[in-house]
């Protein structure tokens, strides 16, 4: 069972996603809040898997929701689903620990789809967002490949399987190797491409020629 908490500023949105999200037997919404103060105080007192995040929230807005949720060192992922769609609003939350990012007007399958992914270690952006933060980070300056940060055929096959956005577990399978590798594969990329997530890493890597999204 994967455990959701709502966190939107209108009580309609709220209750049509738990209404949908409870038709499906393996999501379970176990609370909701409008507001990022409490957002925050409730993610760290139920621990859900899963933080269903709008951007757009009275007090503190979902973006330093998100930031404060990190610092805490919180195991919940935190899918974002919003109707903000700005290239600055994309990259501030996929800066701030974002694991994926939806628009609201998704269809429902994608949204519980984008969960299980999520929930599962991965990451993921609709093709309409991840093309905004493709955008933003080739409009931002370049940063050249060092030849002590030139990443390995190894790192690029992961960095293949993280654009896809499969989990450590998925990957090890596919790769034939151990999770404990694959996670040491995943830091080296991070630190060679100067970023703190998977869709950062993605996002760079693809501005750079090194994969194709």
């Amino acid at each position: 069972m994967i455990t959701i908490y709502l966190a939107d500023d209108h009580p309609v949105v709220r209750d049509g996603l738990r209404a949908i999200l409870e038709t499906q037997p393996d999501l379970a919404v176990i609370g909701e809040s409008g507001a990022g103060a409490e957002t925050i105080a409730q993610v760290k007192a139920l621990r859900p898997d899963v933080l269903l995040l709008d951007l757009e929230m009275p007090g503190l807005d979902g973006v330093e929701v998100l930031r404060q949720i990190h610092d805490a060192g919180s195991d919940t992922r935190v899918l974002v689903f919003t109707a903000y769609d700005s290239d600055e609003r994309i990259l501030s939350a996929v800066h701030a620990g974002a694991q994926g990012y939806l628009l609201k007007g998704a269809p429902r399958e994608q949204i519980f789809d984008a969960i299980r992914v999520v929930h599962s270690g991965g990451s993921l952006l609709q093709p309409v967002v991840a093309s905004k933060l493709l955008k933003q980070v080739q409009s931002g300056s370049e940063r050249a490949l060092g030849r002590n940060d030139i990443l390995t055929a190894r790192e690029i096959e992961v960095l293949h399987q993280l654009a896809q956005g499969q989990a450590n577990k998925q990957i090890a399978a596919r790769l034939g190797i151990s999770e404990r590798t694959v996670k040491f594969h995943v830091s080296a990329i991070f630190r060679k491409l100067d970023v703190t997530n998977r869709t950062e890493a993605v996002a760079i890597a693809a501005q750079r020629g090194l994969i194709h999204l």
